[in-house]
Parts: C-alpha cells; sequence; structure tokens
C-alpha cells in the first residue's frame, strides 16, 4: 500500500488524479457472493473467522473502489464486555444483558483487544497483504453509539432509555463512556498496527442528540479518542447520521475527515467546516436504486457541489442497503473516477 493512493491524498486534502470512492456497507447484503456466504454462515461466524471476513471484505474490490473496509461489526466488544451480542434476521442486533443502572457500569470487566477482538485484527492483516496498493479502513463505533446500543439493547427509534440513563446517572454515563473510548482506542490501533491504512468511527445515532447536550455529554469523550488516534499517523473519519445541526462540534472532536450524510448538501457542509477540511459523502443510498439517468444526475449535482476542490472522498451518506442493483454501484465509481476530478 502507497501512501500516495487517490483514497488517502484525499483525506489528507491533497490533489488527487481522479476522486476517490467507497461505500459504506459495501461489502455486504447487495452482493450474490456474501449472500451464497450467508447461506453457509452465520453472522457472527463470518465476523469471527479472519479468512471468511476478509474473503467478504475482498468483494467489492472488483468493483474497482478506492478503499476495503474491513468486514466487521462496531458491536463485538460487547462480546468480551459480558453484555451478549445476537444477530436476528429481521430485526438486527441484540444485546442481551443492556446497561441500565450505574451498577452495570461497574461490573464490565476489563477488554483488552489483542486477547479479545484479535481476529479483526487478523482479518485485517490478511486484507493488507492481498490489495496491493489499496488502502484498508479500520474501524470502530464511536462511545456514544456503543453506549446507546448497550443501554437501549439494540436498535431504537427514540433512544429514550438513552437519554434517560444520560441525563440521571450523569457520573455512570460518563464512566460507562470512558471505558468504551478505551475500547475504542485499543481496538482502532490494533488494526493500524495490522495493516490498516485510515481509520473510520462510526457514531450511527449521535444525530439524536441535541447541539448543548452533544457538547455536554458526549463531546468530551470523542474529542479523548481522536487525540488518543492522532500519534498513529493515519487519517481519522468521523461520521454520523443526520449530525447537520452537529458539524462544527464534530470537527472540534479532532478528526481529520468528516463523514457527511446524505440530508446535507455538500457545498454548505464544506463551506460550514472550512473549505481545507476533507470531507466524505454523501450521496443517499437509496439513489442507488434509481435508474441510470436519474443516478447520474445526483451523482453529478454532487460532484458539482464539490467544485473541483481537493479533499473530497465520495460515498453514500450511510450504508448501502440490501437488494441495490451491484450493476448501478459499478455505474457510480466509473462516473466519479471520469467525472470527479479535483484540481
Amino acid at each position: 500500500m502507497t501512501s500516495h493512493a487517490p483514497f488517502l491524498l484525499a483525506c489528507r486534502g491533497e490533489p488527487v488524479p481522479y476522486t476517490p470512492v467507497w461505500f459504506m456497507r459495501q461489502a455486504g447484503r447487495y452482493q450474490p457472493e456474501y449472500r451464497a456466504l450467508r447461506e453457509r454462515h452465520a453472522m457472527l461466524e463470518l465476523l469471527r473467522t479472519p479468512e471468511l471476513a476478509a474473503e467478504v471484505t475482498k468483494l467489492p474490490l472488483a468493483l474497482g473502489v478506492d478503499a476495503a473496509i474491513v468486514f466487521s461489526d462496531i458491536l463485538l466488544p460487547f462480546e468480551p464486555l459480558g453484555l451478549g451480542l445476537r444477530f436476528v434476521d429481521g430485526k438486527g442486533p441484540v444485546i442481551d444483558t443492556p446497561v441500565r443502572s450505574a451498577a452495570d457500569v461497574a461490573r464490565l470487566p476489563p477488554v483488552t483487544a489483542a486477547e479479545s477482538l484479535g481476529f479483526v485484527g487478523d482479518a485485517v492483516r490478511l486484507v493488507a497483504a492481498d490489495c496491493g496498493d489499496t488502502p484498508v479502513i479500520g474501524f470502530s463505533g464511536a462511545p456514544f453509539t456503543l453506549a446507546a446500543y448497550a443501554i437501549e439493547g439494540g436498535t431504537s427509534r427514540d433512544h429514550v432509555l438513552t437519554k434517560q440513563f444520560m441525563y440521571r446517572e450523569p457520573a455512570a454515563w460518563h464512566a460507562l463512556l470512558d471505558r468504551l473510548t478505551e475500547i475504542a482506542v485499543d481496538l482502532l490501533t490494533l488494526q493500524v498496527r495490522a495493516g490498516a491504512a485510515a481509520l473510520q468511527v462510526f457514531d450511527s445515532w449521535v444525530g439524536e442528540l441535541t447541539p448543548d447536550n452533544y457538547r455536554t455529554y458526549v463531546l468530551p469523550h470523542t474529542r479523548r479518542l481522536f487525540h488518543r488516534l492522532v500519534p498513529l499517523g493515519v487519517p481519522l473519519i468521523y461520521f454520523g447520521v443526520a449530525t447537520g445541526s452537529l458539524l462544527e462540534l464534530m470537527k472540534e472532536a479532532g478528526a481529520t475527515v468528516i463523514g457527511l450524510g446524505w440530508r446535507i448538501p455538500l457545498d454548505e457542509a464544506r463551506r460550514r467546516l472550512g473549505r481545507t477540511m476533507p470531507v466524505q459523502g454523501n450521496l443517499d443510498p437509496a439513489a442507488l436504486f434509481a435508474p441510470p439517468a436519474e443516478l447520474r444526475r445526483q451523482v453529478l449535482a454532487i460532484l458539482a457541489a464539490n467544485g473541483g476542490r481537493p479533499g473530497h472522498v465520495f460515498n453514500t451518506g450511510h450504508g448501502i442497503f440490501p437488494g441495490t442493483p451491484v450493476d448501478h454501484v459499478r455505474l457510480v465509481v466509473d462516473l466519479v473516477h471520469e467525472a470527479g476530478v479535483s484540481a
């Protein structure tokens, strides 16, 4: 892998020969090869088996994407934490022993990534050895989003339990986020040492917070997370869903690239973040179902909004949906490479 890969150049805000592109959940349910593997292997088996995880990670490279994100899951630390983790078809992740009290936080055992999650590093190592000049992205969940899953016991539409815990048990809340921050730093460091050339921190549910609550209850932890990661010397991408009201605060957290959802225009985000701040995004993943002419229109509109400035990694503004036509994903890759040249 070379530091001159277009994806890494764009993440550093340097000129690129063409706009690099990858997709969140690019290795997943829309690919027939992945579905074939899932018919033979349960989700946790895929995640825990480095050879299988590496195989899934490499599947989208045939589409011409400029980075490979390791096939993993942000909730894997919940197993060594004793919270339990299951994936239920049609429901998603289920946490069997959610955190609901200060006593639950105090009972969480120590977790060391190398001992409990070493298979993630092994998968990164296998992919990095096979990918040549294509960078590998490692990732983890952000402290808030991990806490939200741990408290809610799975996905949630309103995160009321999370907010109640945050307001009523502030000392336990900060203790929980401290623990989750340490685990995330440890896991991300493990992935860089295994060969990851960039890191993405997923704060999927942080858009549920007001700016004041983010500043009070979350920012100190995300800032410490990124501060601890800076010495690793790799691009640090911070992504959340529906975070248009939080962009400036997310920048304060210290990431080197801000991932954008599809709800905010790219040119507005670049103006608010500062035109030299690299960004990633931000096609609506549902647009990948549109007829090719409409899909092309939306892709070109995003590239036009960037205005040819360096520091843009093209991506969807959330993960690719199941059932997405593979040929539409390939069409976007080719179009971005051809039309999205930064000056």
